[in-house]
């Protein structure tokens, strides 16, 4: 009985331990996002990629140092035989011709490739920064336990450039795994006109994004599902409106 009586003790201890405060949990899901970030370039994948109405699949394999995207399916169909032996002889061609670079055209592929990776990067960081956080409660998605927070902009936050300046105007909801921090789920919407300096064009309500990320191994977890809806003005005047969506599978280093 004793040891019963212990065992319901222990357990109550453990229920009620305190959980992380809102603060640390987007502290530490951030350091867990920079470490996927680092880790994204030492996997080989699968790309499927929906641009309107048109739908292509790509292998993309990380050739000295970037990645090189072979056309292996269109419209949810393989390339015939033909087709995949031009696509295989294209890439076997660039990864030659990226071997006979120079070191210092090796540098700039490379630079190229990385200055598109901290864009996008720096985008994700800045979600800490432009946004308060409220914890909404706990729930599961998927197979994941994950605390659920509301992201509203922070008042007086001043975008560093310009990727940046939509975020004043958005609003949105992160799905936090409980045991590793990862985003499980970050969906974003533009809730008031936002205007691009440089660009003379003004992002839209009705714009949004949303991202999945999955665990790939070795406890790095990567982008599995992408997907975003624009609407914007060119020029304050012209409507524009496009919508994306790519998917991310058959990670392997």
């Amino acid at each position: 009985m004793q040891r019963i009586l212990f065992a319901w003790a222990f357990a109550g201890v453990v229920l009620a331990a305190p959980q992380p405060d809102v603060k640390t949990i987007i502290q530490r899901s951030v350091e867990a996002n920079d470490r996927d970030f680092r880790a994204a370039s030492q996997f080989n994948y699968k790309e499927k990629d929906r641009v309107g109405k048109e739908l292509k699949t790509y292998q993309v394999t990380m050739i000295d140092g970037s990645p090189y995207q072979r056309l292996i399916a269109v419209g949810g169909e393989p390339l015939s035989a033909e087709q995949a032996a031009e696509e295989l002889k294209k890439e076997q061609q660039a990864a030659a011709s990226r071997k006979a670079q120079s070191a210092q055209q090796r540098k700039d592929r490379i630079a190229g490739y990385e200055k598109g990776r901290k864009r996008d990067h720096e985008m994700m960081g800045q979600l800490s920064e432009a946004f308060d956080f409220t914890l909404l409660g706990k729930k599961k998605i998927k197979t994941f336990n994950v605390w659920v927070l509301k992201a509203t902009p922070r008042p007086g936050y001043k975008p560093p450039n310009m990727a940046t300046q939509v975020l004043p105007g958005m609003e949105g909801e992160l799905w936090i795994d409980q045991k590793t921090y990862e985003w499980v789920k970050v969906t974003a919407r533009v809730i008031r006109p936002v205007s691009i300096e440089g660009f003379l064009a003004r992002v839209e309500p009705g714009t949004r994004f949303e991202i999945e990320k999955a665990p790939v191994g070795g406890g790095i977890w990567q982008i599995t599902h992408f997907s975003m809806q624009s609407r914007a003005k060119v020029l304050f005047l012209v409507n524009r409106a496009s919508e994306e969506e790519d998917w991310f599978y058959d990670f392997e280093r």
